[in-house]
């Protein structure tokens, strides 16, 4: 398999972590969003979408979009599993994932601030107060949820799942702007677990061929 992905991306992160859990090689291959590499006509031939990541499988076969890479993955590969098999607790890592991918993040990635800045002439402390803002709400409301949930290792239960996938890169990004991460003790355990793990320490940003600080 082949990922064309981007080291900063929360999104391929995410499917980096998928890929690292279940032990399953692929070849990286670097698209450098900042460069705008996604937006050169030889990536569009390949990306419908022009993002990534994009999961090329041996015969070919692309898969876009994040969250539906995982769990082709997870279909094809069922072990160790990233989704619950059970209905209701399938929908509750689900629920969660979907908090951070489709609340949290889709505001805050890079194109998002990049038209904050360029398009609508944003100083930088006023676009990373905004993003701090959003990421900040969202993971107060993802430990809200946590809260109601029964004590776990990670997100839910005792094994990583999507929703881990999930947080860790938002966890990332948001340090990196210098969120404020106190008050969430079951969020932050969550990610404290998480990083213990080889997986997730393979697929973190600085361990990508393309990384730079």
């Amino acid at each position: 398999m082949k990922l064309y992905n981007y080291f900063r991306s929360s999104a391929s992160f995410r499917v980096r972590i998928a890929l690292a859990i279940k032990g399953l090689p692929y070849e990286y291959l670097p698209v450098h969003l900042a460069k705008g590499e996604h937006r050169q006509a030889a990536y569009g031939d390949i990306a419908a979408d022009g993002l990534v990541p994009l999961l090329e499988l041996d015969d070919g076969t692309r898969l876009s979009q994040s969250m539906a890479i995982i769990e082709y993955l997870d279909d094809i590969h069922p072990e160790p599993a990233l989704v619950p098999r059970d209905a209701l607790a399938r929908a509750r890592v689900r629920a969660l994932a979907q908090s951070i991918a489709c609340e949290i993040h889709p505001i805050n990635n890079l194109r998002v601030l990049k038209y904050l800045s360029g398009t609508l002439k944003l100083d930088e402390d006023t676009r990373n107060t905004w993003y701090r803002h959003w990421v900040r709400s969202g993971l107060e409301a993802f430990e809200r949820q946590l809260a109601q949930q029964p004590a776990s290792h990670f997100c839910y239960g005792d094994t990583p799942t999507l929703a881990d996938c999930c947080l860790v890169p938002q966890i990332f990004n948001g340090q990196r702007f210098n969120t404020p991460l106190d008050g969430l003790p079951r969020t932050m355990a969550a990610f404290d677990a998480c990083m213990a793990l080889p997986a997730f320490q393979q697929a973190q940003p600085s361990a990508c061929p393309d990384f730079e600080a």
